[in-house]
């Protein structure tokens, strides 16, 4: 186990280039922040320049990869890292200085087990891309096909281990703090922040989540999977069909091909509710980087590291959610929010649907050129402190990945209305699964099974089955130790520890922005 000391040592390296960055700034004047906290961070900014503006994008670069997948994933947080944060942060490019042709070549022979040449005939050594996690190079295999082999840095899968190790410590700490802290829940959001970027450091996991995603989409028109190539595929490395296509963020190119750039548009945000909301299984990294236009006007998606997934109650939940917003139902979208549990019962439904109102009613009939979904959940956001809504981690993919759906579409028609777009599809999905007929089916499929597990049912009811909200089951988190409750060892006293915690957790403050940067 890693040593408090080691811990607090990175920490405290990671806040002094947050420092440098002008990135703590926000927390010394926000009311949230703990008086200890706001000490330390004041501590730690001592003899450093700060830019006027906070440039936490930068920041998060210049720690390293780990930190760059995290920022990438606080972006869509403005509830718990501020919006001036959370904007900056949203132009976090996930690219870094290549790693040289040999070591790469020595990774793939490695994790093959056979010489490079029985793969591939050919393998260009200028990579098409190079990310935190992994590059991408453009290759031949022995039986001619054009690919593109993405392998992974020699060493990642290790350095990411360290760090998340210590983020886990440091959030621990700070959500010991309580009030604010706890009920953001800091733990829970590296817990799934470790579960994402684990997926992404197996790439036969990424591999396998194209080929469901592609089964899922096989029957929908203009919109596809590239195949993966399953012998040329294992934990490090993985191989897929090279794509000829041109980026979905070049307008111009697409407009010289006579592409119908609003058609675009529209089909990219069905697409992405096809894969939310009928399959609950969604590719989450939908940035423009990650989508092509093939000539006859297919969009082609690549890289899913990072995927969502909805259970069948949540989806549900959601459909109705966004038709309330797009129909001015906003009673009923509260009624759902206490249904699932997502804010506590104490509240009362018609306070909390009024103050969905005040989000939702000045966007109803705009095109997203004055306001945006974006813009939407910030308001959200917004209102979750005052009805105690706890953070709901299953969501935050989701609202990410509207983010980005949006921010593509507005690019391809700055007219488009991603309301209208949404509220036909989001309608008929409705009625099909929630309408009466559904309703019955559904409903007899459920007793049917529940009946065969009688008998079983009675034993484990209480035990394995107990009431549950809307947000599904969260992954165990792991027994973080807190130096605050260690007895001290001979010759330390307890008022080391309690710094040792304290610098630890102000540090988590700068160091993964896991408090309030805005």
């Amino acid at each position: 186990m890693t040593r408090p000391i080691t811990h607090i040592w990175r920490l405290l390296k990671w806040g002094r280039t947050l420092a440098k960055h002008g990135a703590l700034r926000g927390i010394e004047s926000d009311p949230n922040t703990p008086t200890p906290v706001k000490r330390l961070v004041r501590l730690a900014r001592l003899g450093t320049f700060q830019p006027k503006t906070p440039n936490y994008a930068e920041a998060f670069r210049a720690i390293g990869p780990a930190a760059i997948k995290l920022g990438q994933s606080l972006a869509t947080r403005p509830d718990l890292v501020g919006d001036e944060a959370a904007n900056n942060l949203l132009s976090l490019q996930d690219d870094l200085p290549p790693v040289p042709f040999t070591e790469i070549e020595a990774q793939i022979e490695a994790s093959f087990g056979q010489p490079i040449g029985s793969l591939f005939s050919e393998i260009d050594p200028d990579p098409v891309g190079a990310a935190s996690i992994a590059q991408v190079h453009k290759g031949r295999t022995t039986d001619g096909r054009e690919v593109a082999i993405k392998v992974l840095r020699p060493g990642i899968r290790e350095k990411f281990a360290r760090d998340i190790q210590t983020y886990e410590w440091a959030a621990a700490h700070l959500e010991a703090f309580g009030g604010e802290a706890s009920r953001l829940r800091p733990r829970l959001t590296i817990a799934n922040f470790k579960r994402w970027t684990n997926s992404e450091l197996d790439l036969r996991r990424e591999a396998a989540s194209a080929s469901e995603l592609a089964e899922g989409m096989a029957a929908v028109e203009g919109y596809r999977i590239p195949e993966i190539d399953w012998d040329r595929t294992n934990g490090r490395v993985m191989t897929v069909e090279w794509i000829e296509a041109i980026k979905i963020s070049k307008i111009e190119e697409l407009q010289a091909k006579g592409h119908d750039l609003p058609h675009l548009a529209e089909r990219l945000v069905i697409s992405f509710l096809t894969q939310a909301i009928s399959a609950g299984f969604f590719h989450a990294d939908m940035h423009q980087g990650n989508l092509f236009v093939e000539d006859d006007g297919t969009i082609v998606a690549i890289d899913f590291g990072i995927m969502g997934r909805i259970d069948r109650r949540a989806r549900q939940w959601l459909a109705e959610i966004l038709y309330g917003l797009t129909t001015g139902n906003y009673k009923r979208v509260a009624e759902i929010h206490f249904e699932a549990q997502y804010v506590p019962s104490y509240h009362s439904v018609g306070e909390f649907a009024t103050a969905l109102r005040a989000v939702g009613e000045p966007m109803r009939g705009k095109p997203v050129s004055e306001l945006s979904v974006g813009q939407m959940l910030d308001g959200l956001f917004a209102i979750t402190r005052d009805f105690d809504m706890q953070t709901q981690p299953h969501l935050l993919l989701l609202q990410k990945t509207m983010v980005m759906v949006e921010g593509i579409a507005t690019q391809l028609n700055p007219e488009i209305n991603m309301w209208d777009v949404s509220a036909p599809y989001v309608r008929g999905w409705i009625r099909d699964e929630l309408g009466p007929e559904a309703a019955v089916a559904e409903r007899i499929r459920e007793d049917t099974q529940t009946f065969l597990r009688l008998p079983d049912l009675i034993r484990r009811i209480e035990e394995r089955f107990p009431a549950k909200g809307g947000a599904p089951e969260q992954p165990p988190l792991p027994d973080v130790p807190l130096v605050t409750d260690r007895k001290p060892r001979e010759g330390a006293g307890l008022l080391g520890y309690l710094l040792a915690g304290a610098v630890g957790a102000g540090a988590m403050f700068g160091a993964v922005a896991l408090g309030w940067l805005g």
